[in-house]
């Protein structure tokens, strides 16, 4: 099928295979428990998952009492399944939290299998370590995010593209099912990429065969149930909100940015690539130049360059941009970027080595100092921009994270020092640095990391200030983020919209700005927020008067 002339493949040991798995298991695994829901994404989606495991309903997603229902429920659902099973042992948001890493493993799986399938079997381990070395993805992946199984759903499909010229009905199911993954997890941005990526394909005489046809077929019959079942269900239950969802949500927020929306950010994508996906954007970037005559017969690279170009014209068209939405174009770079090892001049490898272990280590001991300058109250620079930073954190020796972090920085010296020279050492050096740090930051700054993410000191000090009895309480300009903490950690709903029923009043602004209500009408009871967080601010207010 692939026509590009790789270099003779270096064979992987057992040994080495089973090395870089456990690389990648461990970078998987480390931080997906032990700390609550972080503002702002996972928050609010922890929020729809106690939903589901409180009232039972499956069908719509709901937020602290009231609809939300801008993405369609199966990661919802995939986190509620995972809190039920490990209710007994884990807190329910970290129970819920494994579902992340459930499809970031089906993700790393099909990349893998990507790699392989377009660069021989060599290729998949390096893939996989490109990925997780990759800067953006390392917090993200580990967070209660529905951006997780999208990626899954973008890894499927491109597996399936790589798979179509030889096994056509496997390959059309698999595209039809990532297809479905996406979009019951995100709505319609998977259906898109698929439609502009097939077609882009078929611009090149190559895809325009009787093969690709038949996966294309098989992949619509695939995902019709994917794409059917849930907004049907919806239907028959609430037309008014398969309207709000489909159209107010999701298509009609698209048009009309289209037709005049707010384009300040049109090229925000293309100027945070460069770090976000580092070092697979760099690797991808010379890899396309290498193979830049020989483009329109490789079919490996008319995949990854179609699907990077789709992805991110149609995110950057979209009408929310953030770094989430970034994520499903780290897949062709990173399996581009795994073109590059073949191709790359041993001095520029081992540069991008010796920069990789030389920033890893200058960070590793910023965080070690860091980190001994908080617990000991040194007067040192670093130490005081912390403690200034956020001056409520009291640190406390945990031991066992000790030991653990002094035995990871020394196993990976010792990675550093023993792994051979190879055209792999800089991927496998590179994604053990990322895991590295990430290790460090679990064992030796979670608590300082989660004094400044969780909304829980926050909610104990409301609770206690919430009069006997009342009716209810009303938000004005509360985020999603902190309703759902407050219904989570204090039992406290907070409607979103103002309710002229409810005799409590909670108001979020900004802490330099002093809010008021009329005194007449409603008393102060209450003022505060997260610790150490100088933006978001809360007063709540009790009704004196009629």
């Amino acid at each position: 099928m692939f026509t590009y002339p790789y270099q003779k493949e270096q064979l992987i040991t057992p040994t080495k295979a089973l090395f870089m798995g456990m690389l990648c298991a461990v970078w998987l695994l480390v931080g997906l428990i032990g700390h609550d829901p972080w503002k702002p994404d996972e928050a609010y989606s922890f929020g729809l998952v106690y939903h589901i495991l409180t009232s039972g309903d499956w069908l719509v997603p709901v937020l602290a009492g009231d609809v939300f229902i801008e993405k369609p429920p199966l990661f919802y659902w995939t986190a509620a399944l995972f809190a039920k099973l490990t209710a007994s042992f884990l807190p329910l948001h970290d129970g819920a939290r494994l579902a992340s890493g459930f499809y970031m493993w089906l993700t790393l799986l099909f990349v893998g299998s990507t790699g392989r399938e377009l660069f021989g079997k060599s290729a998949g381990w390096a893939a996989a370590l490109i990925l997780i070395g990759c800067l953006g993805l390392l917090i993200r992946a580990h967070l209660l995010v529905t951006d997780m199984a999208l990626l899954t759903g973008c890894a499927m499909m491109i597996y399936a593209y790589a798979l179509s010229m030889r096994r056509q009905i496997l390959a059309g199911f698999i595209l039809g099912t990532g297809m479905g993954i996406g979009f019951m997890s995100k709505g319609f941005i998977a259906p898109v990429f698929f439609l502009l990526i097939s077609a882009g394909l078929l611009y090149f005489p190559a895809w325009r065969s009787r093969p690709f046809y038949i996966t294309l077929g098989v992949a619509l019959l695939s995902a019709l149930p994917w794409l059917t079942i849930w907004p049907l269900l919806l239907y028959l239950r609430a037309p008014e909100l398969f309207v709000v969802w489909a159209w107010d949500l999701n298509i009609g927020r698209w048009v009309e940015y289209l037709r005049g929306g707010d384009y300040s950010d049109t090229f925000y994508y293309l100027s945070m690539l460069h770090w976000f996906a580092w070092p697979a954007a760099p690797l991808a970037a010379w890899a396309t130049w290498e193979a830049r005559r020989k483009i329109a017969l490789a079919m490996e690279f008319q995949i990854l360059l179609v699907s990077f170009v789709v992805m991110l014209i149609s995110l950057s068209m979209a009408a929310r941009i953030n770094e989430l939405g970034a994520l499903p174009m780290l897949l062709p770079l990173s399996l581009l970027a795994t073109a590059a090892l073949f191709t790359l001049r041993r001095g520029a490898a081992s540069a991008l080595d010796w920069f990789g272990i030389m920033t890893f280590a200058l960070v590793a001991i910023l965080m070690w100092w860091g980190w001994t300058g908080l617990l000991v109250d040194s007067p040192a620079h670093i130490a005081q921009l912390l403690r200034d930073y956020r001056p409520e954190f009291q640190p406390i020796f945990q031991q066992n994270p000790f030991y653990i972090a002094v035995f990871v920085t020394v196993l990976w010296m010792v990675l550093v020092w023993r792994v051979g020279r190879s055209i792999r050492r800089s991927v496998i050096n590179w994604a053990a640095g990322v895991t590295l740090l990430w290790i460090l930051a679990v064992t030796l700054w979670m608590p300082w990391l989660d004094s400044g993410k969780s909304y829980r000191v926050m909610v104990e000090s409301l609770k206690q200030a919430l009069p006997p009895t009342y009716q209810c309480v009303s938000g004005v300009g509360v985020e999603d983020a902190p309703r759902a903490m407050l219904q989570y950690f204090g039992g406290i709903t907070v409607r979103a919209q103002p309710r002229p029923e409810c005799d409590l009043k909670l108001v979020q602004g900004m802490g330099r700005v002093p809010h008021s209500e009329d005194a007449k009408r409603w008393r102060n009871i209450w003022e505060g927020g997260r610790p150490g967080d100088k933006g978001e601010h809360y007063w709540l207010y009790q009704r004196v008067g009629k």
